[in-house]
This record gives C-alpha cells, structure tokens and sequence, in this order.
C-alpha cells in the first residue's frame, strides 16, 4: 500500500512540473511585453529598458523557468521588490521634472515579505499581492460547489440506481430523459432560463451572486440560483453513469444467483449490487469536484460571482500574466489531486486491483 502511495504520488508530481513548464512557456512566449503590463501605457521607454534589463527577460527561457519556480517555493524573492529598480525607476521619473517625490517605487508591497512559498508575485490590474485576493476566490468557488455537490451526489445516485434496477421501464426511460434534456442545456441557458422565472417574473431571487450581504437577499439566497445552474447541468450526466453502471451489474451471475437464493430484492441491491455499480461513478464524481472547482466559468460570470473560474477569465482578458499562472496552477493541483483520491478510493471499492 505504501508503495503504490508513494509511487503514485511520484507520477503526479511528474505531472505537475509538466504542467508547470507548459504554463511557463505559454505565458513566457506572450505577444504582449511584460514590461509594458507593469509599467502602464505611460512610462517612457528608458523605465521600459531598465524593467526589463532588472527581470533579465532576454535570458534563456529555462533560466527564467528556474527563477520563477524558485520565487514560488520561496527560494528567492520577488524581482519586482527590488530596492535598486524602484530607485533606477524613480531616477527617471525626478529627470522628467515630475519632483523627487514623484514615484518612489512600483507601488508593489506585500505584508508577507519579499521571499515566501506560494509567492505567486502581483496583480497587474489591482496592483496588489495575487495572494491577497486568489485563496478568497477559490474558497468562494468551494463554497458553491460543496452546496450543489451535496445535492448532486445523492439525487443522481438515487436516480441512477432506480433507472438502472429496472432496464426499460417506464421510470427508467422517463429518468433518462429527464437527464439527457438538463445535460444538453449549456449552462448559460439554464442560467438565462431560471433568471427569467425567479428574478424577473417572481422576484423571488437576487440576480447576481456577488456574495455582498445584502437587506433583503441573504447569502443563502444568493447561492440558490448559480448551484442551480450547476445541480441542473451535471446531475443528468452522473446519473447515466450510475444508470449504466446498476444496469451491468444487475446483469452480473451473482446478481442473479442471489435472488434465485431467496434473498430480498433489497438486500441483494444493498449488499451486492450497489457497491460494485458504484466503482465507476466513484471516478467521475471526482472528477466533478475538480469541474465544480475551477471548471464553472460560464455560471461564475452570468451571475457576477467572485470565484476562481471568473478570476481566471478576467486575467486572460487583461493579460494579468502573473494572476493567470497562479489560478492555473491551482487548478491543477485540484486536478491532480483528485485523479490521486480516485485512485486509492477506486483500490478500496475494488480490492481485486492490485497495488502495482
């Protein structure tokens, strides 16, 4: 068991520093400067050279790659605290008349010091710490996929084994496209769909979910309508899973040797049948939780909520590098660590699998 832990663990690890080269080179390659993005349009070209000449941005993309990685594991500090380019920079500012008090730095200061782990470097839109505001983000994101995650597993896994005890019945056929109709629906739709009826016609809902206790809608209010959206879209696809899985299982010759014993058709489902109808549907619930994390970017924007799948919209759009890379790997850590509890909780409800 420890073995396959630790092995296991070794191989994602591998995954994640893949993922972390890839990200590197995709921003390192941008056709947008990196000088200009922290400067602003109205620096003047001797700061635009000094910038870039301080963060050694014409190195070998490896070198830069290895700078990078050892400011997030806290092996070396941010360039951009640098007291020597803030001084070079507000040289410049004091050569343009604008006084010797003019700009003293980049205005860039975290409380955290200048060298820490998880230094994942600032915000060029809000000029603050990426730190100050990405951990709020992702736990505003868990907040709403812990509430529709415990409304989808139970209904779609009492769907799914009700559809799939009896193939063909009326239950099952109504069930099933019951799902594939809310599966179809994107999820803009059902968000468009579920404001028409709950905000405009019945006002019983707020419109936005911007998480600001407001008089008259509570916080709880506002996680109604976006884990709508959500149950809605994924309870359906669960749900054939676990549908198709009972439907193979109750095929199976120990099924059917154990009714043909006298057992009760309850117990045969309890003890036999549902345990291993839910080896596969194991696997994809979790791999809803990383879907549910950072994968709801459409329900987050609709409804103006502040999680992470909209931090990371909005920082490919204002080409926020840093910020970007950040939600990122988050991102993928949530991904990779839920593949490594599927792996073991698929080892528990399947002891047959050996620890190779």
């Amino acid at each position: 068991m420890a073995y396959f832990v630790v092995k296991r663990l070794g191989q994602l690890l591998v995954v994640m520093w893949a993922c972390s080269v890839i990200l590197f080179l995709l921003t390192a390659w941008s056709p947008s400067r990196v000088e200009y993005n922290i400067l602003g349009q109205f620096a003047v070209e001797a700061q635009y050279k000094i910038l870039r000449k301080t963060l050694r941005l014409d190195d070998p993309v490896l070198i830069r790659y290895g700078r990078w990685m050892g400011q997030i594991s806290g092996l070396a500090p941010h360039p951009l605290t640098d007291p020597e380019l803030n001084a070079a920079i507000a040289a410049v500012e004091d050569l343009r008349g604008r006084g010797a008090g003019a700009r003293t730095d980049l205005g860039l200061e975290d409380q955290r010091g200048e060298q820490y782990f998880l230094n994942f470097g600032y915000s060029m839109q809000t000029r603050e710490p990426v730190n100050n505001f990405v951990w709020n983000r992702l736990g505003n994101t868990a907040m709403l996929a812990g509430f529709a995650f415990m409304i989808i597993v139970p209904v779609s896994l009492l769907i799914g084994v009700f559809a799939g005890m009896r193939e063909g019945s009326y239950l099952d056929r109504s069930l099933s496209m019951t799902a594939v109709v809310t599966t179809s629906m994107p999820e803009f739709a059902t968000a468009v769909f579920l404001l028409v009826i709950f905000v405009f016609t019945l006002q019983w809902l707020p419109g936005t979910s911007t998480l600001v206790d407001f008089s008259r809608f509570s916080l709880i209010d506002q996680l109604i309508l976006p884990a709508s959206v959500l149950i809605l879209y994924d309870i359906g696809y669960v749900a054939r899973i676990v549908r198709g899985s009972m439907v193979e299982v109750m095929t199976q010759p120990y099924v059917r040797t154990a009714i043909l014993k006298g057992l009760k058709y309850r117990e045969v489902i309890a003890r036999h049948a549902l345990r291993n109808a839910m080896i596969a549907p194991f696997t994809v619930l979790l791999l809803q939780v990383s879907w549910l994390l950072t994968g709801v970017v459409v329900t987050e924007v609709v409804f103006a909520f502040p999680g992470l799948g909209k931090t990371i919209l909005q920082a490919a759009l204002f080409n926020d590098i840093e910020v970007l890379q950040a939600t990122t790997l988050i991102a993928v850590v949530i991904a990779v660590g839920t593949q490594f509890a599927g792996d073991i909780g698929y080892m528990v409800l399947n002891p047959r699998i050996r620890l190779t």
